[in-house]
């Protein structure tokens, strides 16, 4: 499968790119409004902010299918992550904004089915056996899924979105330690933060989090404006994405890295068996 990536690291962390993707094979493309629409939610850039991983020797695991085929972060019975507040579907019909994305008629059960299968079901099957993979090594690993999202989105939340939003499913989803050491981080830096704010983690760390047996799940949703010129106000296809500037990016980047190494040494420390990389 050229759209599934997997690198196999040793340490106890495992790195999660569900959104990254801009692929959206042939025979649905005729079906939508436009590509860019399509791809306007994608989380920009976030693999190449992330590049550092390997040096870490964490697992990687990374899908190149857009979201707007279907969404790995959704819970696949379709129900909503946020009861009551705006979000998209596990094959989205709409953008953030609430632009139609299918010209028609939207993806049926029998397609989602379809798309499931071939994306949804493998994207998950390599999470799940890379969790035991490491699991038989370490007593602890930690998963880090990585997001962003535009800084203002009126049809999803108020205001301005904090710099990065640090989700744990309300501290279900991993040890608090390490929530406060991520948390920690984030407050000694010239970025603001909230833990649990509007985005408390998708279905990956709600799924994935499970810190009684082992493994502990923390979603990071960065605001684009951390890493990127962001736009303030309405997107053109000609100004958005915005491209990628090392220099811009260079801050935060380095603040990531010490964030994931902070996870990858938080589940060391409670390892009883240890592994040299």
């Amino acid at each position: 499968m050229t759209w599934l990536t997997v690198r196999r690291g040793q340490t106890p962390l495992i790195v999660s790119f569900p959104h990254t993707g801009t692929t959206i094979p042939k025979e649905y493309q005729g079906e939508l409004v436009s590509l860019w629409l399509a791809r306007k939610d994608t989380d920009w850039w976030i693999d190449r902010l992330y590049d550092f991983a390997g040096s870490l020797n964490a697992t990687i695991i990374h899908t190149d299918i857009s979201r707007t085929v279907i969404d790995v972060n959704r819970d696949p019975a379709g129900v909503s992550l946020y009861p009551g507040q705006a979000t998209t579907e596990l094959c989205p019909t709409s953008t953030f904004d609430g632009e139609p994305l299918y010209k028609g008629k939207a993806p049926d059960e029998a397609e989602i089915a379809v798309r499931r299968r071939d994306y949804f079901a493998p994207y998950h099957d390599a999470l799940t056996a890379e969790i035991a993979r490491l699991r038989a090594i370490h007593d602890n690993v930690v998963l880090y899924d990585c997001h962003s999202i535009r800084s203002v989105i009126p049809r999803l939340f108020e205001g301005t979105l904090p710099e990065m939003n640090i989700g744990t499913n309300s501290g279900q989803s991993c040890d608090p330690e390490l929530t406060q050491a991520v948390a920690s981080l984030a407050a000694g830096s010239s970025f603001n933060h909230v833990v649990n704010g509007r985005f408390k983690g998708g279905w990956i760390t709600r799924q994935y989090g499970r810190p009684g047996q082992g493994v502990h799940a923390v979603q990071m949703e960065l605001a684009c404006r951390a890493y990127m010129r962001e736009p303030m106000g309405p997107l053109e296809e000609n100004d958005w994405p915005a491209p990628y500037e090392v220099a811009y990016a260079e801050s935060l980047k380095n603040l990531l890295l010490r964030i994931q190494r902070a996870c990858m040494h938080f589940a060391e420390a409670r390892n009883s068996v240890k592994v040299t990389p």
